[in-house]
């Protein structure tokens, strides 16, 4: 890779491995994540992309591979690295973990005092302004459970904005929510991301919504990355496991057109 290339990246990702005892979910996973773009990270469930973010925010330790954030390879040992790749990233969980016992202020607060070297005073009001960038100021004394879903989800992206990241990972989300509600997160991310400027990662297995708000695709398959480019580009793509996995919902017509007559007589 030529010096041009490597600093127009924010994150890079060189031959990812990670096993739990003999079933190995990553096998040289590769990725690149230009500075300020939107990439989405797409797969059948149970193909590992949660399990590559985790390894991404150092949740779970790879057993092999290199991870380089913004030029700088973040080295198991290297604590140095890993704080400052903290720092200047943030992370939505797939269930927004949220604490209950704390009000969404609270919440917010929680990365910066954790990361940050902030007096309170600092660190209330740069909460406060992640809140109001979020239009949930109004709502900073609530507790996670007074709040409706949507706005749950806008409090944990608050808290992964609140120490104003250059990177954000999501995982999953939009899991377990129906197609307006994902095509309002989907809304919510690309919206914030182009306002804030920040690179964002997403892990999820909605195609239609990633393909409209992505400016890069990739699709993990057997612990690969068997595509990566743009989301026009995976759209045509002729490989089969893009095609199976994009074409999914026109196979199942085609699947249960052959499946012939009902036993009432009526096409199925």
């Amino acid at each position: 890779m030529n010096l041009k290339e490597d600093t127009a990246l924010l994150l890079r990702v060189e031959g990812l491995h990670k096993a739990f005892d003999d079933r190995a979910v990553l096998a040289g996973a590769t990725l690149k994540v230009p500075k300020g773009s939107l990439v989405s990270v797409l797969g059948r469930s149970g193909t590992g992309k949660s399990v590559f973010l985790k390894c991404l925010a150092n949740v779970l330790e790879p057993d092999a591979g290199e991870i380089y954030f913004d030029g700088r390879l973040l080295a198991a040992g290297d604590r140095v690295a890993r704080t400052d790749f903290r720092k200047r990233s943030g992370f939505l969980f797939q269930s927004n973990a949220l604490f209950d016992s704390m009000t969404a202020l609270e919440n917010v607060a929680l990365p910066l005092e954790q990361t940050m070297d902030l007096s309170a005073k600092e660190v209330r009001e740069r909460s406060l302004e992640a809140l109001s960038q979020l239009e949930l100021e109004e709502f900073k004394d609530r507790f996670p459970s007074e709040l409706s879903g949507g706005m749950q989800k806008r409090l944990a992206l608050a808290r992964a904005l609140v120490t104003k990241p250059e990177l954000v990972l999501f995982d999953e989300p939009t899991a377990g929510l129906d197609p307006l509600r994902r095509n309002a997160v989907f809304l919510m991310i690309a919206k914030y991301q182009r306002q804030f400027n920040f690179s964002a990662l997403v892990v999820t297995h909605d195609v239609p919504e990633a393909l409209a708000c992505s400016d890069r695709v990739a699709m993990l398959e057997d612990g690969t990355m068997c595509f990566e480019g743009t989301p026009e580009e995976f759209s045509v793509s002729p490989l089969d496991a893009v095609r199976n996995f994009r074409d999914s919902t026109v196979a199942l017509g085609v699947a249960i057109a052959g499946l012939g007559k009902r036993n009432d007589g009526m096409p199925v």
